[in-house]
């Protein structure tokens, strides 16, 4: 009977670490469907495409019918094979205030206006999430993750994330200088090709600079984590001999 209780006290610790580190593996992929994935980046082209060579053979209206009609369809497949409801609906979003726009501005480089403009406003909130040292990378992977602000208290941990942070408002702002420029050059053309090569490496390239901080980050907040932890025994400890001594 011992030696049984001894067995499955000893199995006991096992299973709870089993059980604290699924949600996080959980969470670390609600993140990777949060930033749409590599599917994600791929359906975000098709309408774009569909957009500028329907134009290019048959004008604006069809060209407008059919990117919307394109992204609904992605959306349903998405959708159909759970890819995650929140990615799926913000891409349809996208295209289909991009296709309303192109209609009240009556010309085909109005599909890209609404994301030029996007491009500025996001790169703003990440250069003021700096300059008020709440870095936007930071602190969207600390509650995404359900992880604490201790990093802002380390030096080395806002650094990275403040580099990952500026790394990402350069990509917005270099999307919005050059198609800005293409938009009033009436290059629609350009203006797509400009979309599509300044989407795929320039995130793949922001995504480097953010999984490094990540990783840098995270090593020191493990420190950070247990120095409280150790604080707080110590503190703990302190009251424990205290009233010991004063119940003596």
């Amino acid at each position: 009977m011992t030696d049984e209780n001894t067995d499955t006290t000893d199995e006991t610790p096992t299973r709870e670490e089993t059980e604290e580190t699924s949600p996080e593996e959980e969470k670390q992929e609600t993140l990777l469907e949060q930033m749409g994935g590599l599917a994600g980046l791929v359906y975000s082209t098709v309408p774009v495409l569909v957009f500028v060579l329907i134009n290019a053979f048959f004008g604006l209206m069809p060209a407008i019918w059919s990117a919307v009609g394109v992204a609904v369809a992605i959306t349903v497949l998405r959708i159909v094979r759970k890819e995650g409801l929140q990615p799926a609906v913000s891409g349809f979003f996208g295209v289909a205030i991009a296709a309303f726009i192109a209609y009240r501005t009556g010309s085909a480089k109005g599909f890209f206006l609404f994301g030029i403009w996007a491009s500025l406003i996001y790169g703003s909130l990440f250069v003021v999430s700096i300059l008020v040292r709440w870095p936007l990378v930071g602190v969207i992977w600390s509650f995404l993750n359900g992880h604490g602000m201790l990093w802002r208290g380390d030096r080395k941990a806002f650094r990275a994330y403040a580099l990952a942070t500026l790394t990402w408002a350069a990509v917005f702002a270099a999307r919005f200088i050059v198609q800005r420029w293409l938009y009033d050059e009436d290059q629609t053309g350009w203006l797509a090709f400009a979309r599509l090569a300044m989407g795929y490496p320039l995130t793949a390239v922001a995504l480097l600079v953010t999984v490094w901080a990540v990783r840098s980050a995270g090593h020191r907040e493990k420190d950070l984590e247990r120095a409280v932890e150790e604080d707080d025994r110590a503190i703990e400890a302190r009251l424990r001999a205290k009233y010991s001594g004063e119940t003596g």
